[in-house]
């Protein structure tokens, strides 16, 4: 053989060599770097990771009653590589449940789509929130099904039936979830509405883990290298809100058999002292293996028990709205106190109510008279030298609105707070044209009505508003984070446009409402009581509304009630108003007032389409 031949063999055959030694590095880094089956099969057989989780915090009302605490729960896991013959039978009456579900939650589990992580070497959760019971009757067979193992969490529990709508409910996270959060995997549980989902990253905590070593035959030996590679899981941290929950449970009461809302705000904090949206739920009807049934009954209703209308309901207003344009009127020099219209009072124009005639805005405002906000919003729009084009004073206008909490979000913390509508030029522009609309066509927005829209908040934030002169904290609803701070925007007043000398005029006119004019349902005795009332139009019966705070020196809440189809304001809402603010402020509700607080819950009203 030629020299040059066997070099050439020699170079071939350790290129092979090569070759061979390459593809078997890059086999191996694929099965032990690139591809996690291999290596959680390599640990798996080694050890078993069990997730610790937290307990999640607790809730409190503003007088330390706790309103949502934790019981004991447990989630069955399988790690399908392990899983030997076992009578399914036996497993399936454990933990009451049939063949076939048991059957079905396998082919789930497997299914990658639905699945995405799914191994056979890693553990996968059968079912959550086994009771107690059924543990206690399982773990004395686990022995017979091996490849099931037993891990412990908490689940929700409600101390009372009340609050529904803030406190919200806790259920299994989707893979949108997953996705967006590596704190999740599959089988978590997250906060899906109210304060549980606002501040789920406070409550839920962090996990832990504990890692348990196996013998040769995957049987468990304890904890691996006596638990020094463990994590121990820390709580969640309680919450403390601003709710006072017997106030809460009374606005419940109060408005049974009713649709609509009560929102009452400590003014001087803006701390929500109560949130009812009726009809309301039990929030322990959510929790627990019954939750997905009894939510979809829930969302079936027509008279829509989760639709939170405290906050996501859009209604006009009515006259609640004419406290808000007459600061307007006054900070623009439209208007003084004194200045009068002629009303053609005394039940004579068919767009008011029966009053003398002329009137100023003081009566005006007590007699709830709808022809001076439409003469003084008409002076606003129709000063030239200041606004040139209707745009321009429309554009104004809203500016000022929206300084008072009214046509976006106030910033709620809780999820899914609506903004209303307050329009601006640009609105009507696109429905008339630049040059096909003036102040007559968009007139009725002076009483409130039209195309303004204000979620019952922030008609409660307008009564917090008047009685502080001009600045309010937005509402809130947690008072206090355990070992943790309020976000800033809580801590921060915001101010309105309105010059703080033109709210005594407004709050004369509303204390006036209560001691002689439309609100005189809600006197209290020994307490100055100022309030509004509204009646705005819609399909069917009338809305009834009132808008008021107490006491007027100082005030400790201010409130707004919103009962939909109940008439004119004074026949429910004002009553309701008034009895909460007294039950807040005294205590109880005196004998000689106990017949109209009768009246108020035995009531029932309506809903147009119900």
């Amino acid at each position: 053989m030629r020299p040059n031949e066997l070099i050439n063999r020699r170079t071939v055959f350790q290129t092979a060599v090569v070759l061979v030694f390459i593809i078997l590095l890059a086999q191996l880094f694929y099965l032990q770097v690139l591809r996690n089956d291999y290596k959680k099969y390599a640990d798996s057989n080694a050890f078993l990771n069990r997730t610790i989780y937290p307990s999640r915090g607790m809730i409190y009302d503003r007088t330390g009653k706790l309103l949502v605490y934790n019981r004991p729960a447990y989630d069955i896991i399988i790690i399908m590589n392990e899983i030997e013959p076992f009578d399914t039978l036996d497993f399936c009456n454990t933990i009451h449940i049939t063949k076939q579900q048991f059957i079905n939650r396998i082919i789930e589990i497997k299914d990658r789509r639905k699945n995405p992580g799914y191994s056979s070497y890693t553990q996968q959760i059968l079912y959550t929130q086994v009771s107690a019971e059924e543990y206690g009757i399982l773990q004395e067979k686990l022995y017979k099904f091996p490849g099931f193992y037993v891990q412990s969490r908490t689940i929700r529990e409600y101390g009372d039936s009340i609050g529904a709508h803030f406190l919200g409910d806790i259920g299994e996270v989707n893979k949108r979830d997953i996705e967006n959060d590596n704190y999740y995997v599959s089988g978590d549980y997250s906060g899906r509405s109210g304060i549980e989902k606002s501040y789920e990253e406070v409550l839920r905590g962090e996990k832990g883990v504990e890692i348990m070593l196996r013998d040769a035959h995957g049987r468990l030996k304890g904890r691996y290298e006596n638990g020094i590679h463990d994590k121990e899981a820390r709580a969640g941290k309680n919450l403390h809100l601003s709710i006072d929950s017997e106030l809460q449970r009374y606005g419940e009461l109060l408005m049974k058999n009713k649709t609509g809302s009560i929102v009452a705000i400590d003014p001087e904090t803006g701390g929500i002292l109560c949130l009812v949206s009726s009809p309301t739920y039990n929030p322990n009807l959510l929790i627990g293996r019954l939750r997905g049934k009894n939510h979809v009954e829930l969302s079936k209703d027509p008279k829509k028990p989760l639709f939170n209308r405290a906050l996501m309901a859009q209604y006009p207003p009515g006259s609640t709205f004419k406290p808000a344009q007459s600061l307007v009127f006054l900070q623009e020099g439209a208007i003084t106190p004194s200045t009068s219209f002629y009303c053609w009072g005394k039940g004579g124009h068919p767009a008011c109510h029966a009053h003398a005639s002329p009137i100023s805005l003081i009566p005006a405002l007590a007699t709830s008279c709808n022809v001076f906000p439409y003469f003084a919003l008409r002076i606003v729009f129709g000063n030239k030298t200041k606004y040139p084009t209707i745009q321009d004073a429309m554009d104004s206008w809203r500016d000022y609105m929206v300084s008072m909490g009214f046509g976006y979000t106030l910033g709620v913390d809780l999820p899914g707070e609506k903004r209303g509508l307050i329009p601006n030029s640009r609105f009507y522009d696109k429905i008339y044209g630049t040059n096909g609309w003036k102040y007559n066509t968009i007139y009725s927005i002076s009483i409130g009505q039209g195309e303004v829209n204000l979620t019952p908040i922030q008609i409660a934030n307008l009564a917090a508003q008047i009685s502080n002169r001009g600045w309010y904290y937005p509402p809130h609803i947690v008072k206090e984070v355990e070992q943790g701070q309020l976000d800033s925007i809580y801590t921060h007043k915001r101010h309105t446009l309105i010059d703080s000398k033109y709210y005594d005029a407004i709050i004369q006119g509303m204390h006036g409402a209560v001691n002689e004019g439309t609100c005189r349902g809600a006197q209290i005795d020994s307490i100055n009581v100022c309030g509004k009332t509204g009646t705005a139009q819609n399909r069917g019966e009338d809305h009834s509304i009132f808008m008021g705070f107490a006491p007027m020196e100082k005030a400790r809440i201010a409130i707004s009630v919103y009962v939909e189809n109940g008439g004119f304001g004074a026949r429910w809402a004002v009553p309701i108003g008034g009895l909460m603010m007294e039950k807040y402020l005294k205590g109880k509700i005196p004998e000689n007032r106990k017949w109209v607080e009768d009246k108020m819950i035995n009531g029932t009203v309506k809903v147009y389409g119900l």
